[in-house]
């Protein structure tokens, strides 16, 4: 079950990312599984936007999903899935609420930006129909994502941004709000 996120939820989000950045550890990437997990402040922002989702399992929060408008497109800036409910389809869902989200707002399309190699990042989105794009494409924002990106020293692995138009979802879909 999704759901809008709540400043509640900071502190499990949290303990999300850190198992999930665990994962980088084991592929030689200890910067990122060393990465500090997302800040309360920050965190506040996406609530207060209505772009932050958790994904419930038994009453448990076991992924969650960030989204901001970026350069008139829909950016999810995280989508992580606990390790223990990885593989059972809940971050292609989370997608779908990105959708959900970006039609609500009358956006076209879906961006984010991952590691081009690691299997569980790029060649998954490019499953759920994203493609890369390329600097010529890019509006300014992501533009600055990316030299943001490289700044924390994540251009040690080749870095992709993906887009997909928006896939129109049905109303039994749509985002739950409460």
């Amino acid at each position: 079950m999704r759901r809008l996120s709540s400043l509640e939820d900071h502190f499990r989000v949290t303990e999300i990312e850190r198992a999930a950045g665990e994962l980088f550890r084991n592929i030689n990437m200890a910067i990122v599984a060393d990465d500090q997990a997302i800040s309360r402040q920050d965190f506040q922002r996406f609530v207060t936007d209505h772009g932050a989702f958790v994904w419930l399992v038994d009453g448990v929060t076991v992924a969650y999903l960030l989204l901001k408008q970026l350069d008139g497109a829909a950016h999810i800036e995280q989508v992580t899935v606990h390790p223990e409910h990885a593989r059972q389809g809940i971050g292609a869902q989370l997608i779908v609420v990105a959708d959900s989200w970006a039609c609500e707002r009358e956006l076209p399309a879906v961006t984010l930006t991952t590691f081009r190699d690691v299997p569980w990042n790029a060649p998954y989105y490019e499953r759920l129909g994203f493609r890369a794009f390329w600097p010529r494409d890019w509006g300014p924002a992501m533009g600055a994502r990316m030299d943001t990106e490289a700044a924390r020293g994540l251009e040690a692995w080749p870095r992709v941004a993906m887009i997909r138009p928006v896939s129109k979802v049905s109303t039994a879909e749509a985002v739950v709000h409460g």
